[in-house]
């Protein structure tokens, strides 16, 4: 038992999968009831911006050397589907886990099982991009109507839109663990995290255009390495070397939240 009278996790293993697929599932039941309640952010959202930037505001942008030589509805597709799956798996990695801890308090329940909070941590990753899988593959469906598609490469910008959302989620799972109050921290990162990224990491344009004494806040954020890496599959014309360092960043970045997010729900669950 713990101080407040609330049982600590026993320790014992389920099987690391199956204990994560069971949480997998408990979030399936739910969603399956819910799912339209969540339509806008699983893909009708970076749709609207789709229409409103690709095809409105991009009808007043030639293609030229800033897009690659493509249509500026081709330049976005891909980075929008990335910056939409950023936007979503920080939502899911915020106010949701913090929910498992301190008002659900769903994570005390099932680490009072078999269950461990690792089991928990990993099961909560697999299901966020499970969400973000099936919100990319909306919008690849919906945009390809568009005529935002150029090649069949655009079947990996899923897989990078998944990648760089989780990269993204697993940091913001660690605060979410280390967080007591009412979750105020999260409204900071959407508000000076997210939408800068969203606006300048090279979403939108690239990011040369930028002052060069701060260029170097692009380089280092998750969405630009997404960013760059979805139009190197989607529309080639980036060395494979460039490419294989973004994939390295984002692996990176997400081994490394990994690592601090398995180590605070250790941490906040087990006493």
């Amino acid at each position: 038992m713990t101080t407040t009278g609330t049982p600590a996790s026993t320790g014992r293993v389920v099987g690391s999968w199956h204990a994560a697929w069971l949480r997998v599932e408990g979030h399936w039941t739910w969603y399956r009831r819910y799912w339209t309640a969540t339509l806008y952010s699983s893909g009708l959202q970076p749709v609207l911006f789709l229409a409103a930037m690709g095809l409105g505001f991009g009808s007043q942008v030639q293609a030229g050397p800033a897009t690659g030589g493509v249509s500026y509805l081709q330049y976005v597709a891909p980075t929008l589907l990335v910056s939409g799956a950023m936007q979503l798996a920080v939502g899911e990695a915020s106010y949701p886990v913090l929910s498992g801890f301190k008002w659900q308090k769903d994570y005390v329940a099932v680490t009072a099982t078999p269950v461990s909070p690792g089991q928990v941590l990993g099961g909560q990753l697999i299901w966020v991009s499970l969400r973000l899988a099936l919100a990319g593959l909306v919008y690849l469906l919906i945009a390809l109507f568009f005529g935002a598609w150029t090649s069949a490469g655009a079947l990996l910008v899923v897989f990078v839109g998944v990648l760089t959302g989780l990269s993204c989620a697993a940091p913001v799972m660690a605060l979410a663990a280390t967080t007591h109050d009412e979750g105020n921290r999260f409204g900071l990162v959407f508000r000076f995290v997210v939408m800068p990224m969203t606006l300048f990491a090279g979403t939108f344009f690239p990011i040369t255009q930028l002052p060069g004494a701060i260029r170097w806040i692009a380089w280092i954020s998750p969405l630009w390495h997404g960013n760059e890496l979805a139009r190197a599959v989607s529309l080639g014309g980036v060395p494979p070397l460039a490419a294989a360092g973004h994939l390295a960043y984002l692996i990176a970045l997400l081994g490394v939240g990994w690592a601090l997010a398995h180590k605070y729900f250790y941490r906040r669950l087990v006493v």
